[in-house]
């Protein structure tokens, strides 16, 4: 099923998913500028300053239009404190993306990529009618790992040595879901 690009805004009980704006930017440069969060993440680089954040969310508008990424803002639904980010690929010929995600290490363990990670799970499924989600993360961040198995998401494999971070090769831990609304 395709469907044309949209920029979806969700909410959850806590929760506006929204797209970024510029305006968004120095709060995004000040939580990524963060050693912690480097360390944890696929992409990010470090530091992070303002211009990389700039340069980021310049990259969203084309991303959605050609229906590639959906990458949204964290916020709170009532104050609107940036608290991170989430994305999902598109691969429209297999109808399936990866989900990726982060939040600024003040707001840890508060629930906010679970809750954030649901709702674009349902978005996918329900809205993209995507047959498949996956993500994946280092191994050494099994909060992560957490997030994924609170969404219903399960361990797939290892991708071993993947990635070249700080000198050392990370494993990758893969977890997936099925569309549950598909049938067989």
């Amino acid at each position: 099923m395709n469907q044309p690009a949209t920029s979806p805004t969700l909410k959850t009980e806590r929760l506006l998913l929204r797209r970024f704006t510029e305006a968004d930017a120095p709060e995004v440069s000040r939580l990524c500028d963060n050693y912690n969060l480097y360390k944890s993440t696929l992409n990010l680089p470090h530091p992070y300053p303002v211009e990389s954040a700039l340069e980021w969310i310049a990259t969203h508008d084309k991303s959605f239009e050609d229906g590639r990424m959906y990458e949204l803002a964290i916020t709170d639904k009532e104050s609107g404190k940036l608290y991170g980010a989430i994305g999902l690929s598109h691969q429209q010929t297999h109808r399936h993306g990866e989900i990726g995600y982060w939040v600024g290490e003040e707001y840890w363990g508060q629930g906010y990529a679970t809750e954030a990670a649901k709702a674009v799970l349902d978005f996918a499924f329900r809205k993209k009618d995507f047959h498949r989600v996956y993500a994946r993360f280092f191994a050494s961040n099994s909060a992560s790992g957490k997030v994924m198995e609170k969404c219903g998401m399960t361990y797939e494999g290892t991708q071993k040595e993947h990635v070249l971070k700080e000198d050392r090769y990370e494993d990758l831990l893969l977890y997936g879901i099925l569309n549950p609304y598909q049938q067989s």
